[in-house]
């Protein structure tokens, strides 16, 4: 079973959007969902509602019998096999497929990490890079939940250092075995997991993939981690000793394991995207709900300027976030749709495709995470002293939602991935940054930076999204020229080029969606053209910012001051009245009673 898209997507290559305006048609948004993405959508969303919200005290006690049930559950309906090849029991879907699952399973919080450890670090490893005896071995039972899978790479003491292993694989001497002695930490589904994926390095220096089975002689696992949020899930740390593991377990060649490491983690990311943003759009359900309810001055308090104006925000940001995920999906799937599924080297250029799209993985993992966190928060102020309850539904998000900004790398480490991937790239000419930042530098000698080149709906707005990418490209190009392969030392500098990128993609992606579908006809554009140009108006103070403070790093005296004149010119604008906007968009809310725009 394949899911078709409407007509064939545009391939753009990976972080261009920095450097190239991008047509409306040719992004991927909600509205282009076909009629199979919106049945599993549903599928999902119903399975949520039905099996895995009723039980979310249960399982917050931790009850492994229960997590499996639902896992197995889940594998009844197919989505534990979204991924996995049809060969192998599987559904083969589109990355959007994958993407919808995510997202709709956000709103459960623990049950959601159990999934998505199971079904994106847990399997992946094997569908990407396994051989065909191990994926005839696993894949078929992790599709239908017969065996639960985990996923473990970090250690003790090694942070974000992830591959600086010390866990040790020994070979025997007729080479048939490894023998691994070591600890991993933060281990999800450890408690009820069958597999484990991990990593070793072999003759000391060659960092390696192996399969773990959990009758394994010699595994044992720490006690359950009393963790801040994500109650339901099991997080435990897995100890080797001694551990005999058959030479055929080893996942792709000894010597890659960062391969597969770094490949998965990029998938992870993808994933997160689309599920903190659906757990997003549940807790602005919820607090839309109560604000209706709750009255303080005989009036309910949405009536309210400042509730409205977080209402509004809330809502905004999710619309911007679920713009910049399906756009990513699109893009992931435009590069994929012309992968024989059934050529014997599909799972590699599958994972190329994804790993094309690796600077935009990494932005939507950050953007949307700190989406959550926005909402959360405001979700708890909506709420009052109640949202600090554990009887009110606000409290277990806010404490499931702060693991997501450590998970698949810190968004610190994301944030210092972003520029070096996109500068990797221009040294490699796979793209032409270089050239699109002296270009820009040449404008803005001749005064010419900054000049409107767009028309129709959201031109201003518009312009300012190309405006944000060229300060990106302004801060970015000074800062190599100062600092040159000793960039990567200077992390505030690289933080703020990032949260300038990342702000770019966002503006970007939520106005050529609306753009999109002012073209296709679609209702109450008006709607949404404001609710886009709040965001821009929001976005563009921030990019400013940013800018400020590298080009303050970088530069100094007359130099600076030039470097800030060119800011100046790019960001000219007049702002919009976004009360009116956000207080529309809250009574939209109302209207509704939950979210949905």
């Amino acid at each position: 079973m394949e899911t078709t898209q409407n007509q064939p997507l545009t391939y753009k290559k990976g972080g261009s959007f920095l450097i190239e305006d991008t047509r409306p048609e040719d992004v991927f948004t909600p509205e282009d969902f076909t009629e199979q993405h919106k049945m599993i959508a549903d599928t999902t969303k119903e399975f949520v509602e039905n099996e895995v919200m009723p039980n979310v005290d249960k399982l917050e006690e931790l009850n492994y019998d229960l997590s499996v049930k639902l896992l197995r559950k889940a594998g009844e309906i197919g989505l534990l096999s979204v991924d996995i090849p049809e060969e192998y029991g599987g559904l083969g879907l589109d990355k959007t497929s994958s993407m919808l699952v995510a997202e709709n399973l956000g709103k459960a919080g623990a049950f959601a990490v159990s999934h998505g450890a199971h079904t994106g670090i847990g399997t992946l490893p094997i569908v990407y890079f396994g051989t065909q005896g191990q994926k005839e071995r696993y894949l078929p039972k992790f599709a239908t939940g017969e065996l639960i899978s985990s996923y473990s790479l970090s250690e003790p003491g090694s942070g974000s250092d992830a591959l600086s292993a010390k866990t040790v694989a020994t070979p025997s001497a007729d080479g048939r075995a490894f023998t691994l002695n070591g600890s991993k930490m933060w281990l999800s589904n450890a408690g009820f997991a069958d597999v484990y994926i991990t990593f070793a390095q072999v003759g000391g220096d060659k960092f390696t993939s192996f399969i773990l089975e959990k009758d394994y002689k010699g595994i044992s696992l720490g006690k359950e981690e009393k963790k801040m949020g994500i109650k339901g899930s099991s997080t435990r740390a897995l100890n080797l000793d001694n551990v005999q593991v058959p030479a055929g377990n080893v996942i792709g060649e000894i010597g890659k394991g960062h391969r597969v490491a770094l490949n998965i983690l990029n998938v992870g990311r993808f994933k997160l995207g689309a599920s903190v943003i659906g757990g997003a759009k549940a807790v602005i359900t919820e607090s839309v709900k109560y604000a209706k309810t709750r009255k303080q001055f005989q009036v309910p308090i949405i009536s309210f300027g400042m509730i409205k104006h977080k209402l509004g925000e809330m809502a905004i940001k999710a619309f911007v976030g679920e713009s910049m995920v399906y756009r990513t999906a699109g893009l992931i799937d435009s590069i994929l749709q012309n992968v024989d599924k059934k050529s014997p080297d599909s799972s590699v250029l599958t994972l190329k495709g994804i790993e094309e799209y690796a600077v935009e993985c990494s932005i939507i993992k950050v953007y949307a995470s700190e989406i959550l966190d926005y909402v959360v928060d405001e979700g708890v102020q909506i709420f009052g002293g109640y949202g600090f309850t554990e009887e009110y539904p606000v409290a277990r998000p806010y404490r499931d939602s702060r693991i997501n900004r450590i998970f698949e790398g810190t968004n610190e480490i994301n944030r210092l991935l972003i520029p070096s991937m996109l500068i990797r790239r221009a040294m490699k000419g796979e793209l032409p940054l270089m050239a699109a930042a002296q270009k820009l530098m040449e404008e803005v000698i001749s005064s010419s930076a900054g000049e409107s080149q767009f028309e129709g709906l959201l031109a201003d707005e518009m312009n300012l999204a190309s405006n944000a990418k060229k300060i990106g490209l302004l801060v970015a190009g000074t800062a190599f020229q100062k600092y040159m392969d000793k960039l990567e030392h200077e992390q505030e500098v690289i933080w703020h080029i990032s949260d300038i990128a990342m702000e770019a993609y966002a503006m970007e992606s939520v106005l050529l969606r609306v753009k999109k579908m002012a073209a296709a006809g679609g209702k109450n554009i008006g709607f949404y053209a404001d609710l886009s140009r709040a965001f821009a108006y929001g976005a563009i103070e921030r990019v400013e910012s940013h800018a400020k403070a590298a080009l303050a790093v970088i530069a100094e005296g007359d130099m600076l001051r030039t470097y800030l004149t060119a800011v100046r010119r790019l960001l000219k604008y007049t702002p919009v009245n976004s009360a009116y906007i956000r207080r529309n968009i809250a009574d939209r809310l109302a209207e509704a009673d939950k979210y949905e725009l």
